[in-house]
C-alpha cells in the first residue's frame, strides 16, 4: 500500500499547479465560515481579534484555501449595513456564522433559524429571545457572553472605590439595544444599598439626552457613572460620552479597555481577544456535526482592567494602588 503522503510527494509539480479550492476537494469537503462584525475592516482592535479566531482555527485543523473558506462582512459601526451583510452572508448558505454582538446576532436571527450561529459579545442571549437557556440554547443559536447582569454592581464597586466621593450615580444605557435596563438595573441597585450610593436609571436614546443626564450629574459634587455597553448606541457614542464626563467632572466606569486608551477613567471586563478564540472551539465542534442546541453558553474566563491615570488626576482623583496592582494596562 503507498502511504498518502508518498504519493502526494510522487505527483510531484502536478499538485502544485492544482487551484487550492480543488486540492481541497481532492482530500477534505471545503467548509463555509461567514463572520459578521461590527468593526470597521481596518479597525487594529477587530483585526486582532478575527486573527485570533482565524489562529485557533488553524490550531483546530482548519486552514482557509486547504478546507475552508471564511465569509467576511465588517458593518463599520453602521447599524444600517448590518441587516444587508447579515441577509447577504445568510444567502451564501455557509455552514456555521460568527456574529459579533447583539444587534449582530439579532439580525443573523431574522434571517435563518437554521443555518448554526455562534456569538460573542452578546450580554443577555435568553433575555434576548436568542437561546432558551444557557445550558441547553435550544435552536440554532449559542456561543460566549460578556457578562453575566451581576458585573453591573462589580462596576458601581469599582466606581466607589476609585472615586470615594460618589454618592449619587446613574446608569446609562440604550433600552433599544438588547434589555440594558431590565438585565443590570437590578444587581446596580443591590450594590448601591450595600454602598450607601443613589442609584440614578439613566436610559438614553439621543445626544440630548446623553448631555442632559451629564450636566445633571456635574451639576453638583459627588456624581459619578457606569456606562452599561452594547454594540451600538453606547459604544458609538463613546466619544461623547468621555468628552462630557471630562467636561463635567463625572468619574465613569466602562466595560472594554479602548475607552480608556480613548480618555475614559476606568474599565473592566472580560477579555474579548480569549472569547474569539473560544469561539473557534464550537465553529469547529459545529463543522464536526455537534448541534448548536445541545452547546451550553458559556461565560467568561479571563477579565481585564484599564485605568488612566492621566484621566484620573485630571478629575482631581488619586488612584488607590488596589487598583494599580491589579490593572492590566495603567495609562498614564
Amino acid at each position: 500500500m503507498i502511504k498518502r503522503r508518498e504519493f502526494i510527494a510522487g505527483l510531484g509539480g502536478a499538485v502544485a499547479a492544482w487551484p487550492l479550492a480543488a486540492r481541497a476537494q481532492q482530500g477534505e469537503r471545503m467548509r463555509r465560515v461567514g463572520v459578521l462584525t461590527l468593526f470597521d475592516e481596518n479597525d487594529p482592535v477587530g483585526k486582532a481579534r478575527l486573527s485570533g479566531f482565524t489562529q485557533q482555527l488553524a490550531e483546530l485543523g482548519w486552514t482557509e484555501g486547504r478546507n475552508l473558506r471564511m465569509d467576511v462582512r465588517s458593518a463599520a459601526d453602521n447599524v444600517d449595513r448590518i441587516q444587508m451583510f447579515a441577509k447577504e452572508l445568510v444567502g451564501l448558505q455557509p455552514d456555521v456564522i460568527l456574529a459579533n454582538t447583539t444587534p449582530v446576532t439579532a439580525a443573523l436571527q431574522r434571517e435563518t433559524r437554521t443555518i448554526p450561529v455562534v456569538f460573542v459579545n452578546v450580554a443577555d442571549p435568553v433575555g434576548n429571545g436568542f437561546v432558551a437557556g444557557l445550558p441547553r440554547p435550544g435552536g440554532n443559536i449559542t456561543g460566549f457572553i460578556t457578562e453575566e447582569s451581576s458585573l453591573a454592581g462589580k462596576w458601581l464597586e469599582l466606581l466607589t472605590e476609585i472615586a470615594p466621593a460618589v454618592k449619587r450615580a446613574a446608569i446609562m444605557f440604550n433600552p433599544d439595544n438588547g434589555g440594558g435596563g431590565s438585565y443590570y438595573l437590578p444587581p446596580f441597585e443591590a450594590a448601591a444599598r450595600v454602598l450607601k450610593v443613589e442609584p440614578i436609571s439613566a436610559p438614553v436614546h439621543s445626544d440630548a439626552e446623553i448631555q442632559t443626564v451629564m450636566t445633571s450629574l456635574g451639576r453638583e459634587p459627588g456624581g459619578g457613572l457606569v456606562v452599561i455597553p452594547d454594540g451600538t448606541f453606547t459604544f458609538l457614542h463613546r466619544a461623547q460620552i468621555i468628552l462630557l464626563a471630562a467636561r463635567n467632572s463625572v468619574p465613569a466606569v466602562y466595560r472594554a479597555s479602548v475607552l480608556i486608551r480613548d480618555g475614559g477613567l476606568l474599565s473592566y471586563g472580560p477579555d474579548f481577544a480569549d472569547l474569539f478564540r473560544r469561539a473557534a472551539s464550537y465553529v469547529d465542534r459545529i463543522l464536526r456535526g455537534a448541534k448548536p442546541a445541545e452547546l451550553p453558553v458559556q461565560l467568561p474566563t479571563k477579565f481585564e482592567m484599564a485605568v488612566n491615570v492621566k484621566t484620573a488626576k485630571a478629575l482631581g482623583l488619586t488612584v488607590p494602588q488596589s487598583i494599580l496592582l491589579r490593572a492590566d494596562e495603567v495609562i498614564e
